[in-house]
């Protein structure tokens, strides 16, 4: 059974979200039937981070989305969160499961095919490929459609297709066999994210992969 749902995979990124709040984004986020929402805040205290995280898990739960919290294992624990992303520099993906337990979904941002399969070796749910393109969300080099396409063939668990990604591009990242994308700042930054998503769910759904 997938874990990941396929389409969009939203993000929170409050500093690029012209004005509106995590919380004001995740709302839009589930009225336009997103069904997966990392909250990643890198600015807040600890203490507004898991108050955040508390009410974002909250709606998430009364709606049916599933609920990731970006690095902080304590924080995911104590919202109750599905389950926790982390990176490289991150704490291991055993000692992850060791906190977290089996029932938790465990995601792993991996910028080449060495640590895609290292990640999986080590027990991750799904990985995290990218940044595809350029972004302005983190300071990784983009590792462009040859890294996806590596994945394609030769990695058997989900994956999210993460980094630049954007309305005009997000079709030649779906033609790669991305089945779930995200967008953050494309999404966050929209006067209408509701809007925004059907538009994208919408190209998703038309365009055929190889």
């Amino acid at each position: 059974m997938n874990k990941i749902p396929e389409g969009i995979y939203g993000i929170t990124a409050e500093n690029f979200a012209n004005g509106k709040s995590n919380i004001e984004c995740v709302k839009q986020m589930i009225e336009a039937g997103i069904k997966i929402i990392q909250y990643r805040e890198k600015y807040k205290s600890i203490k507004e981070k898991l108050k955040e995280a508390k009410a974002i898990a909250k709606l998430c739960k009364e709606n049916k989305v599933i609920f990731i919290v970006n690095d902080h294992i304590d924080i995911a624990l104590l919202c109750d969160a599905d389950g926790v992303h982390v990176g490289q520099d991150d704490m291991n993906i055993s000692d992850v499961r060791a906190l977290i337990g089996k029932s938790k979904i465990i995601g792993v941002s991996t910028h080449n095919i060495k640590q895609a399969k290292q990640a999986k070796m080590d027990g991750a749910d799904y990985i995290g490929v990218g940044p595809i393109h350029k972004t302005a969300t983190k300071d990784t080099a983009p590792v462009g459609y040859a890294y996806l396409e590596e994945v394609v063939k030769q990695i058997d668990i989900e994956f999210v297709a993460i980094g630049g990604i954007k309305e005009e591009n997000i079709c030649e990242v779906v033609r790669r066999g991305a089945k779930s994308i995200c967008l953050v700042s494309d999404i966050v930054a929209s006067s209408s994210i509701v809007k925004k998503v059907k538009s994208l769910e919408k190209i998703v759904k038309s365009v055929s992969t190889y």
